[in-house]
């Protein structure tokens, strides 16, 4: 039994380690769910566009600045390994199945982006900053 056990955690394990590592096996188009903020279909006409590129460990840019009252479009794409994004202020949640969230920033300030997936060992530490001005 005990045998079992330590087998199974040591695959969770090697799984959890591997996930960014991972490619992208196909790209799905964005879920629309209807008034959610975080899973909108693509973005209205004149919405900021900002697109969250994502590799082992890291965004590509330590922070995004967009503009208070206007819609802001925001896009996932994966270039190593498997991530999510997550804003909670603005309630978005991006991952392998979402990848695009449109929401309105009413309030100036500065919001965490962090990967919602497990990543691997640099995961608490892949995170951004949404400037809203």
């Amino acid at each position: 039994m005990k045998k079992i056990t330590v087998l199974a955690l040591s695959i969770c394990l090697i799984f959890a380690l591997a996930a960014c590592g991972q490619k992208e096996a196909a790209k799905t188009p964005a879920a629309t769910t209807g008034s959610t903020p975080s899973a909108s279909a693509p973005a209205a006409s004149g919405a900021q566009q900002v697109k969250l590129t994502a590799s082992n460990f890291k965004f590509d840019q330590a922070e995004y600045k967009v503009k208070a009252g206007q819609d802001v479009a925001v896009t996932l794409e994966n270039k190593e390994g498997l991530h999510g994004v997550s804003i909670d202020a603005f309630k978005v949640k991006l991952d392998g199945t979402t990848k695009t969230a449109t929401f309105k920033p009413d309030k100036a300030g500065t919001y965490d982006i962090v990967c919602s997936i497990p990543c691997g060992s640099g995961h608490m530490t892949m995170k951004s900053k949404l400037i809203v001005e």
